[in-house]
């Protein structure tokens, strides 16, 4: 028990919230993954879409694990190899930001396909999509190292926790749109400028992360 206690105080607490506030917000704003099941829940059901989310999710398990044995290797070999990451980090962000800016703002839903799928299929489907973009295990590359939360700990189970918990901001807003999948695409068809907000979220969060970034210790 009071080993627990020492484990426990050597977890920086701000950063733990600040990368789970940082993931909600990423997860909220409009992306593929979550147009994705959201317009999966419109045409298969509330079913189909948790499905569909459940797979998304269970691919970044994979993501998480590349990035914590191969990262993970660098900090031990290397502060100044580390500091490499972490500035490419904050540049990848900031030209994510950049991405977003001058990407159009509206958000496309498509409606028309009718196809029933089976949650199993769309399952499979969500996996393979998150665990074959390559962009997914660059923005973990980008956005993780700098959360590292404790001197003590070892460095592949602070990446874990990290993609765990970023696993679980995935799954309560993903979770959310699929089962108000009707009322979201309800308030976005009738307020045009909701779009808009969420890019500027969305930019927001990329620009402060890189800036964490840059200003961060090891």
């Amino acid at each position: 028990m009071y080993s627990m206690f020492l484990f426990l105080e050597t977890i920086n607490y701000p950063i733990l919230i600040g990368f789970l506030v940082s993931s909600l917000a990423l997860a909220i704003s409009p992306g593929p993954d979550n147009i994705f099941v959201l317009t999966q829940s419109i045409s298969n059901g509330t079913k189909a879409g948790l499905a569909t989310v459940f797979g998304l999710v269970s691919g970044c398990l994979v993501h998480t694990t590349l990035l914590a044995f191969g990262v993970s290797e660098i900090i031990k070999r290397s502060d100044t190899l580390f500091f490499a990451i972490k500035l490419f980090g904050a540049l990848y962000l900031l030209y994510l930001a950049y991405k977003v800016y001058r990407s159009d703002a509206s958000i496309l839903l498509n409606q028309e396909s009718k196809s029933v799928k089976s949650p199993r299929k769309l399952f499979w489907t969500g996996f393979t999509m998150n665990v074959l973009n390559p962009k997914v295990t660059i923005f973990f590359l980008a956005f993780f190292p700098g959360f590292l939360f404790s001197d003590e700990l070892n460095t592949v189970i602070q990446f874990y926790v990290l993609g765990l918990l970023f696993m679980l901001s995935a799954l309560l807003v993903f979770g959310s749109i699929a089962v108000l999948a009707g009322t979201i695409s309800k308030y976005l068809t009738s307020h045009k400028n909701a779009g808009v907000y969420l890019k500027w979220v969305q930019i927001i969060v990329f620009v402060g992360i890189a800036l964490y970034l840059f200003l961060s210790d090891k």
